[in-house]
């Protein structure tokens, strides 16, 4: 909805969705990122999508070296980057080229037209300049000389042409700003900070966003350009809120688990996109009892942070799919072990190293199924940044509690993207103290709790506890190695049991928006809860039949999920990969359902689901 404000020239908008394109080198991330905190600081919610190459420093001008940042605000609800941008920032002509198609018909165009060399155009494939001739007749284009303002702005600060360049995605951040009435100083400040030991690069990236901004200012009338007021998100719980990103918010739960559970956690991973800034957030928590370490290679890795619960810690090991494959055989040596393990995936397009920086959902038969022998692992998926506090807490429960690997499934989308999370009070939440074994009496490593089937935790080195173990079968009864047929059979049986119970101490399934019994539902997982929230409550505006089964718990099961799939007329199973969860219910279920996928490295957008409810929808009818 908009409403024309006369008073004070702004156009009142609910929501308004904005991305920033550029080179790799033009700082479009950066821009992004700030913007995002002033947004987050005026109380819009908010929610971003960093899209960024492969290439550290991909050539200048190329297409496959655009790098893009969205951001989707408002006063209402908003739980997707969006699916078309309202208004577009293009720093040349690469990036106009790639973020086109996806910006919304009457979409404003802001570009920096000093960017559109005929070098530029041709390394973009243009063989035309599109800002001179009809190619954009469908939007809005302000064509405004950013490269040589921001020049101007910042002469007298003595900077090189090179560096003073630089300042352009600050300039342009000032214009922005001003666009949509957010303040400066929170810019400003965090200039000043992060380059107080060069005062002069500072004072010249401040002077370009004062520049930036006082060109809106005096140039509104002559530019005709637009000012644009989103209002405050008022319908969140009272509370202190920051804005978070997937990887930070798995990072402090795994550690608000760790303390809950008063066990220390050591973190055994290598380096990968998208993943890598798990290991970033957690070797800064050093005061939270939390050990990281950046070992030689993924195997390593995953290794130590067995041995770390071997010794009595939490181990915790993180990569993205690639990763994942080389861990594969000390996985199963944790599970044959049954040693607590929290292995994070935060998932990438593949197969192999596929496309490194874009996202995709496509290891759930990895995460589920991917390990030589009859090998079950607890599996759950986070659904948006904030949720990733909650299942890393979940995470490190369900391992100590049941001595068992839990696979945590995040992907790009999730890791990278940023939105506003409530910071929860830490003491209310509900402590789970991890149980070390200390009796020796009738001590051996594989006695087990007849309620969960967990083996008891020993620390080496507990008087009376000396033991071993290892990957070769061990006895069900003593806890030494055996090749005996019927203790394997029995040792596989236990091991399974002991996951498939695990549906007892974890929630039934939730049916929102909407109820069982209905036409109609969409089961999603993972990322795609934003967009099937949307979708769904559009379409029930629409007065269609339709709700939402998003699977948080992906093994075992949730207890009534079968019971609940079954209850609807039709379903359809919506995932960014070639079908696998829909295969997984079928195998689980003899489920029938229809599947929408997407593997393009790009989140679902509401509008892709929304039409396949109404199709789907209409064949019911």
């Amino acid at each position: 909805m908009n409403v024309q404000t006369n008073a004070q020239d702004f156009e009142e908008l609910d929501s308004v969705c904005v991305r920033f394109a550029g080179d790799s080198g033009d700082g479009m991330q950066l821009t992004g990122t700030q913007f995002s905190v002033v947004t987050a600081l005026e109380g819009s919610d908010l929610a971003t999508f960093p899209d960024f190459p492969a290439e550290i420093r991909a050539p200048v001008g190329t297409t496959f070296g655009v790098s893009a940042f969205q951001i989707n605000f408002g006063s209402v609800e908003v739980s997707t980057a969006g699916d078309e941008p309202d208004v577009l920032v293009a720093m040349n002509p690469a990036a106009l080229k790639v973020s086109l198609d996806g910006l919304r018909k009457g979409g404003l165009i802001v570009v920096d037209e000093g960017a559109f060399s005929i070098r530029n155009l041709h390394k973009a494939g243009y063989t035309e300049n599109p800002l001179e001739d009809d190619s954009l007749s469908d939007y809005q284009v302000k064509k405004l000389d950013i490269t040589k303002m921001t020049l101007e702005s910042v002469k007298e600060f003595g900077l090189g042409n090179k560096d003073a360049i630089r300042s352009k995605n600050m300039w342009t951040l000032g214009l922005i700003l001003w666009m949509f009435g957010r303040p400066r100083k929170p810019i400003t400040d965090w200039l000043e900070q992060k380059f107080k030991k060069l005062p002069d690069v500072a004072n010249a990236n401040i002077a370009a966003v004062n520049a930036g901004h006082a060109f809106g200012e005096t140039a509104e009338a002559s530019a005709n350009l637009r000012r644009y007021h989103v209002g405050r998100h008022t319908t969140e719980e009272a509370g202190e809120y920051r804005t978070v990103n997937g990887n930070q918010a798995l990072a402090w739960g795994l550690v608000a688990g760790s303390q809950l559970g008063d066990v220390p956690l050591m973190l055994g991973t290598y380096p990968i996109t998208p993943a890598s800034a798990l290991l970033h957030t957690l070797s800064g928590l050093k005061e939270y009892g939390v050990v990281t370490f950046q070992a030689e290679d993924e195997i390593a890795a995953v290794c130590g942070a067995i041995g770390a619960s071997f010794a009595g810690q939490l181990g915790v090991t993180s990569s993205s799919g690639p990763g994942i494959a080389l861990k594969t055989e000390a996985i199963g040596l944790a599970i044959s072990t049954e040693l607590p393990l929290v292995i994070v995936d935060v998932q990438r397009a593949g197969p192999s190293t596929g496309l490194p920086t874009k996202t995709e959902q496509s290891d759930l038969y990895q995460a589920v199924w991917g390990r030589n022998g009859d090998a079950p692992i607890v599996v759950l998926a986070a659904s948006n940044p904030h949720d990733c506090f909650d299942v890393g807490i979940e995470a490190v429960r369900l391992a100590t509690k049941y001595m068992t690997p839990v696979m945590v499934l995040s992907d790009g989308y999730i890791g990278n993207a940023s939105e506003p999370w409530r910071i929860p009070d830490i003491n209310a939440l509900e402590k789970f103290p991890v149980k070390y074994c200390t009796d020796p009496e009738g001590f051996h490593p594989f006695k087990r709790d007849p309620e969960t089937l967990a083996r008891v935790w020993a620390k080496p080195g507990t008087p009376g506890l000396l033991h071993r173990i290892g990957g070769i079968e061990k006895d069900y009864d003593t806890g030494h190695i055996s090749y005996d047929a019927a203790n394997h059979q029995k040792m596989t049986d236990v091991r399974a049991a002991k996951i498939a119970g695990i549906a007892k101490d974890i929630p039934e399934q939730e049916v929102s928006p909407g109820a069982p019994g209905g036409k109609l539902a969409v089961v999603g997982w993972g990322s795609t809860r934003g967009a099937i929230h949307q979708a769904v409550n559009r379409a029930r505006a629409e007065d269609i039949d339709v709700s939402h089964v998003h699977i948080v718990n992906i093994w075992p099961l949730p207890r009534n999920l079968e019971e609940v799939l079954n209850s609807f007329d039709k379903v359809i199973v919506a995932e960014m990969n070639k079908g696998q969860m829909n295969n997984l219910l079928r195998a689980e279920y003899l489920l029938d359902g229809h599947s929408l996928t997407k593997v393009s490295g790009q989140p679902f957008k509401i509008t892709e689901i929304l039409e396949c409810i109404r199709e789907q929808a209409g064949e019911i009818s």
